[in-house]
């Protein structure tokens, strides 16, 4: 069998599974957010943190709710690093320094895990497990309450409340993620992942030195990095390092973990909303964007430029020979189009073409089929943008699911779009522009600015990869990239609850001869082109620079 074969084969099979846990998955969630039954321990939460989980929020209440829980997760995550020295299981680690701690923290609380350090060397056990680990599964969370928010926002009439985020929170980490990674933990331990608490010993020596590591709660903490999206890896290879994913099987497996909640979430919006044939209608639009990419991705990487890859058949440098460049093409889209950031190889090592379809996906907002609720919250925006753009070319007001667009609503989504592009371009342009921070940089030319555009993309979008040749760890970067993670994440998230708030205060607008059919493929057709198009405009200029200047010049 070729390795085109095998690679489509791979992508065949993902997709039949994606397909049939599609509609149970979905309707699961759903429920899980439409019930007014609370489990025992759930109750039992509440009152621990002493909130009333009955009690409606209005967009200002559940806004306020996500920051001061996400400013309290990043202040105990930033002092359990701090302490680490004196904790025990800490495997001898120092404490981390500060510029790296308030990196680390921000990363994993904004689900983007962005990692300026190799695991296996500064993160002991307890750092790991209570503080990381954790972050995986409410952060996540997290993301899918603001979306389950904005779902509300156009479900609801005249009201002006959303939902308790409190209990949003803890209904998605206990009746959804909680779960979900147990199976999944137990299913990575079953084909080969490690799970312990080891401490560093050594494994094999060579000259002039010995080489060791340290075990850890693996598997489950690879569950729930792939599961919500999020991305940090135990070891410093990541997704490449077999402790993590042993297997082909494990590789095709953790792509599955990857994809599941965001496009199940489609179901769970067409439920909502009351017609499923809108939640379709925005799955076929990702799904479309997903496919396409994955074939452009193996175009790229089969396309045998130069001798070396032509012998090897295909671009083989950086890539793990476990999974070959067709399953390797497959995670690296399917990781930049979500905010996962988790690697099984390293895109720096992508031809240039390559590289750039992975910055293009991110660039996108992932949003095909995007992150644990980001993803969903983030195509609905486009959906707005869509309607706005359709009203426009027929002089009519524009309507999505019987609300009216008006100047406010686009506004916040014009809002929502122009963040992430603005922290792109300028921290990258000021990391260009100044002294010390180029030095970081391991290549020059058109792959080093690819280095610091890579970057700044990956932090802003809360996606958390990195291009593996530019020096993340310094005071620099570690401060500008955790401010990036920042406000990319909770920018956007004002927006689009502001946005929320909006719709469901309107009063439904009746379907008449003119209202554009939003379950339709034509729609689905003018969304992707939505899309495309203004992502293209916005960072065109930068990619010409960077990723499509070594493609051409390759």
């Amino acid at each position: 069998m070729g390795p085109v074969l095998a690679g489509v084969l791979q992508l065949i099979a993902l997709t039949g599974a994606l397909a049939l846990v599609h509609v149970p998955v979905g309707t699961y969630m759903a429920r899980v957010y439409s019930s007014d039954r609370h489990w025992r321990v759930e109750k039992r939460i509440y009152r621990l943190i002493g909130v009333d989980p009955d009690t409606e929020m209005r967009w200002t209440a559940y806004l306020r709710g996500v920051l001061a829980f996400s400013a309290v997760s990043v202040l105990f995550l930033y002092l359990l690093q701090r302490i680490q020295g004196i904790l025990p299981g800490s495997l001898r680690f120092s404490s981390v320094d500060p510029a790296q701690s308030f990196n680390t923290a921000v990363s994993f609380v904004t689900n983007t895990n962005w990692q300026s350090y190799a695991g296996e060397q500064t993160m002991g056990h307890v750092v790991q497990t209570a503080g990381l680990a954790v972050q995986n599964f409410v952060s996540a969370a997290v993301g899918i309450a603001v979306a389950v928010a904005l779902v509300r926002g156009f479900a609801r009439s005249r009201t002006g409340v959303l939902g308790n985020f409190w209990a949003d929170l803890v209904r998605g980490t206990l009746r959804i993620l909680l779960p979900g990674a147990a199976v999944a933990a137990v299913v990575l331990v079953a084909c080969g992942a490690i799970q312990n608490f080891a401490g560093i010993h050594e494994v094999g020596q060579f000259v002039g030195g010995s080489q060791q590591w340290n075990g850890g709660a693996v598997a489950s903490q690879e569950a729930i990095k792939e599961l919500g999206t999020n991305g940090g890896g135990y070891f410093n290879a990541n997704s490449a390092h077999p402790f993590e994913n042993p297997t082909p099987f494990t590789n095709l497996f953790e792509i599955f973990l990857i994809l599941l909640i965001p496009f199940a979430l489609t179901r769970t919006f067409g439920i909502m909303v009351g017609s499923v044939r809108q939640g379709y209608a925005i799955l076929a639009t990702m799904a479309a964007i997903w496919v396409g990419f994955v074939a452009l991705m193996m175009w790229a990487e089969f396309a045998h430029h130069g001798p070396a890859s032509q012998l090897a058949g295909g671009a083989y440098e950086g890539k793990e020979v476990r999974f070959g460049v067709g399953s390797s093409s497959v995670f690296a889209v399917s990781t930049t189009l979500t905010s996962t950031g988790a690697v099984n190889s390293f895109h720096s090592s992508f031809t240039g073409l390559g590289g750039g379809i992975a910055m293009l996906g991110m660039m996108l907002g992932e949003i095909a089929p995007g992150g644990t609720g980001s993803g969903l919250y983030g195509m609905l925006i486009m959906a707005v943008i869509a309607v706005f753009i359709a009203g426009l070319m027929v002089g009519r007001t524009p309507e999505y699911l019987g609300k009216k667009i008006g100047s406010r609503e686009i506004k916040l989504a014009a809002c929502y779009l122009l963040i992430t592009p603005a922290l792109v371009l300028v921290l990258t342009a000021a990391s260009m522009a100044l002294t010390t921070p180029p030095r970081s940089m391991l290549n020059s030319g058109p792959h080093g600015f690819s280095e610091v555009l890579y970057a700044f993309t990956s932090a802003s979008n809360n996606n958390g990869s990195a291009f593996a040749g530019l020096n993340a760890n310094t005071d620099w970067y570690n401060t500008m990239t955790g401010l990036a993670m920042l406000f990319g994440r909770f920018l956007p998230m004002i927006f689009v609850l502001a946005l929320a708030g909006s719709l469901a205060g309107q009063k439904p607008v009746p379907v008449t001869a003119g209202t554009l059919r939003t379950e339709k493929p034509l729609f689905t057709g003018l969304l992707v082109g939505a899309v495309l198009v203004i992502t293209g405009l916005t960072y065109f200029p930068a990619l010409a620079l960077g990723p499509l200047a070594e493609g051409l010049a390759s």
